[in-house]
């Protein structure tokens, strides 16, 4: 889960303390290369011969994650209509505005890039780039803004566009072993950066400069795009939260859900721990039982089995504890994918029917939440293999410390 929070400033002194923190964290993850433009020209290979074997002629894709993933090109996204088409045929090609064509195409490899101009919009000639590649079934990725479908359904004489949900799942869902390598070094690397700052905390800190201090350890590993949520005591008590001006003091339960990305990969990673104190029986109660419920999860997760599986091994172990098995203090689905995205498809919800599968990755973070007194969340990110689930780095040991 993640609610982005804008971080204090971190100044000289702070960053070197973090850098040292990060040294004696343990080593560093394995270095990983981002993916290179021959992997993104196999992926537009592969999401062809999906588009074939489901009777479709083409799928648009407008500037996100689907297209960074089918090209490599982080275009932006605009009233303008960016668009890669990839075709049944195996061929493909951008439709841009038209002065944005050279700065594309200096991205775009071997790819045809067309443009459009202000006065046509870009809705006419993609219908008739369309019809001269005689593509007549197109689908659409599902994040295609109404907009521009409302658009495109109007130039191309169609009432409806079929949404390419299953297709993307397909293509996506499952991550090849550089991807997969990519995911396990994001999280080991977000785990040493909340080890190193775990052992920076100090009474009176606020919950931004505890994302400063974040921010800076995933920096200082090679990561961007870093977002955090650091809750103390009672603030945890709502899954996302709310950070105040509350400072933290000694013996508060503190609750830390970060990532960052790696190459466009994703972390996502949240750890509960007694700062500076031991537990209450109250409080170890609750957090083992949340450690429990997500081992049950874990141990669900296997190829061939229901998404919806590892859920109820999670409610259930909650019901045998007495906090109940359905919504009632578990108030969230176990677990999400997590690729190019935080959160992507499939999901671990109590209603997927989704067939797990090797390559697909999750987060596993159960929780448990009792308004006005604490909240609890252990979350680390899982992939199916072929004879069960892998986990990418250490599960958290203790509630009083987020180590392995």
């Amino acid at each position: 889960m993640q609610t982005s929070t804008e971080p204090a400033a971190l100044d000289e002194a702070r960053a070197a303390e973090v850098a040292a923190a990060l040294a004696e964290a343990g080593p560093a993850a394995d270095p990983v290369g981002p993916v290179t433009p021959a992997e993104h020209a196999a992926r537009r290979t592969r999401c062809a011969a999906l588009l074939a074997a489901a009777g479709l002629d083409a799928l648009v894709v407008e500037p996100g994650a689907t297209q960074r993933y089918l090209s490599g090109v982080d275009a932006s996204l605009s009233e303008r209509l960016t668009a890669l088409v990839v075709l049944a045929d195996g061929s493909c090609f951008w439709l841009v505005p038209g002065f944005e064509v050279e700065r594309v195409r200096g991205s775009a490899g071997d790819v045809e890039v067309l443009g459009w101009q202000e006065h046509e919009y870009a809705f006419a000639p993609l219908a008739s780039a369309l019809r001269r590649r005689r593509a007549e079934r197109v689908a659409v990725e599902p994040a295609l803004r109404a907009f521009q479908l409302a658009g495109l359904a109007l130039a191309l004489g169609q009432e409806t566009l079929p949404l390419a949900t299953g297709l993307l799942r397909d293509l996506r869902g499952c991550k090849d072993e550089h991807e997969l390598a990519l995911l396990r070094s994001a999280s080991e690397r977000t785990q040493r950066a909340l080890l190193a700052v775990s052992r920076l905390l100090r009474p009176g800190l606020t919950a931004l400069e505890i994302g400063a201090l974040l921010r800076h350890a995933h920096r200082l590993q090679g990561m961007s795009g870093h977002w955090d949520l650091v809750l103390f005591g009672a603030d945890a008590a709502e899954p996302h939260g709310s950070t105040g001006p509350r400072r933290l003091e000694r013996g508060d339960l503190v609750l830390v859900d970060t990532g960052a990305a790696l190459h466009g990969y994703q972390s996502d990673t949240t750890r509960t721990w007694v700062f500076d104190g031991a537990p209450s029986e109250r409080v170890a109660q609750v957090w083992h039982a949340v450690h429990d419920a997500q081992r049950r999860a874990f141990e669900a997760l296997a190829p061939g089995r229901r998404a919806r599986e590892a859920d109820a091994a999670a409610r259930a172990v909650f019901a045998a504890a007495g906090f109940g098995g359905a919504y009632e203090l578990f108030t969230h689905r176990v677990g999400h994918g997590i690729g190019m995205e935080g959160h992507e498809a499939p999901y671990l919800d109590g209603g997927s029917e989704v067939f797990l599968a090797p390559g697909m990755v999750f987060t596993d973070e159960p929780g448990l939440y009792v308004r006005g007194e604490l909240g609890v969340r252990i979350e680390d990110v899982v992939a199916i293999t072929a004879g069960g689930a892998t986990h990418f780095g250490q599960w958290q040991a203790a509630p009083t410390s987020p180590a392995g």
